[in-house]
């Protein structure tokens, strides 16, 4: 996608406000953490991945802003930034795997003045920035030959550059099979109630100019049902040892009708998505959201009775055994998951 969706200049970060897509193109420039950890709650940036990104440079604009503290309280201010920053998102492991790289950064090694720590985390951040989008262009190519000329397939939420440093991790593998001169259909289902595919997914295919038609979330089955369905391509926000993965609500729903029809079902995540302190799905901390997600159009238009009870899970959990294969930018997982899971963390290790 051309649209640069992240920026960072002169300590502050600049990131496209999603919220207002795909009607506007708003960018937010945020000076410190504490107006970076809004921006991950309130979704002006979502996607595991991205969360982690945005979450990295708001600690190194924490540390520039306390670099002229004394070192003790400046690392008592930043241990508070990076608890602030943590509480934002409770379900996507890679905002805690981002922020515990920073801060295990700055407090390693020799003795470095505050000015030097801080720099040193403005370069860490850009690292996890460009290994994100190195990791999904690896995710895509491994995926793309699971995607044969003329596929049709669903995707649910946005697992595109949007929800990433960019390119994508699901978006990725339909980019990287259209790269290789293969022609693709994507349905994309509304996701409910945030519509991340209709607002999100829809407008980032139709900047590709990849042919895309975007459906309500109960249709799904049907389209399954009539053979109009190849495969099924979603992201994650947490995927357990055993394979159990965290993601959109939702999602679960569309596995189980994948599965019904016989259409296989890839998860598509990097490793850092990948929790191997957590045994199962059971363990995976859900996310709930505010009932007016549910109650209201964008807070604009409300389409339930007033005082109404709301649940909002912002995520469900697919078990493994309804997915066919678990891709990373390693290579690409399959049952049983805790063997070639860990496997696929050797090989990046030793690649490393």
């Amino acid at each position: 996608m051309a649209l640069s969706h992240i920026k960072f200049e002169n300590h502050k970060l600049i990131l496209l406000d999603q919220r207002c897509l795909p009607m506007q193109e708003i960018y937010v420039s945020l000076s410190d953490h504490e107006q970076v950890a809004q921006a991950i709650e309130n979704m002006v940036v979502r996607g595991a991945p991205a969360i982690g990104v945005a979450a990295s440079f708001g600690l190194a604009i924490a540390a520039h802003n306390f670099s002229k503290n004394p070192k003790e309280k400046f690392f008592n201010l930043l241990s508070s930034a990076k608890e602030k920053l943590a509480s934002t998102r409770p379900t996507a492991i890679n905002l805690f795997w981002a922020l515990n790289r920073m801060m295990d950064l700055a407090i390693s090694g020799p003795d470095r003045s505050t000015d030097e720590i801080a720099l040193e985390l403005e370069k860490e951040a850009f690292a996890i920035w460009n290994e994100d989008v190195a990791s999904c262009r690896s995710m895509g190519k491994y995926g793309a030959r699971f995607v044969k000329d003329g596929a049709q397939i669903l995707t649910h939420c946005n697992a595109g550059a949007l929800a990433t440093g960019g390119y994508g991790t699901a978006l990725g593998v339909v980019r990287a099979a259209v790269e290789e001169g293969k022609k693709v259909h994507v349905y994309v289902d509304e996701t409910r109630p945030f519509l991340q595919g209709a607002r999100l997914t829809a407008y980032e295919l139709m900047v590709d100019s990849i042919p895309v038609t975007l459906i309500c979330d109960n249709m799904a089955g049907y389209l399954m049902n009539k053979k109009m369905i190849d495969l099924v391509l979603v992201g994650a926000d947490r995927i357990a040892a055993n394979g159990d993965t965290a993601n959109k609500i939702g999602t679960y729903s569309v596995s189980i009708l994948a599965r019904e029809n016989n259409v296989p079902f890839y998860v598509v995540a990097p490793l850092s998505t990948i929790d191997l302190k957590t045994s199962d799905g059971d363990q995976i901390p859900i996310e709930e959201r505010k009932s007016e997600e549910v109650t209201d159009i964008f807070g604009k238009v409300r389409i339930a009775p007033k005082d109404v009870e709301v649940f909002n899970p912002a995520f469900d959990v697919t078990p493994a055994s309804k997915i066919t294969a678990i891709i990373t930018e390693a290579g690409v997982a399959i049952p049983p998951y805790e063997e070639t899971i860990k496997s696929l963390f050797q090989i990046k290790k030793n690649v490393q």
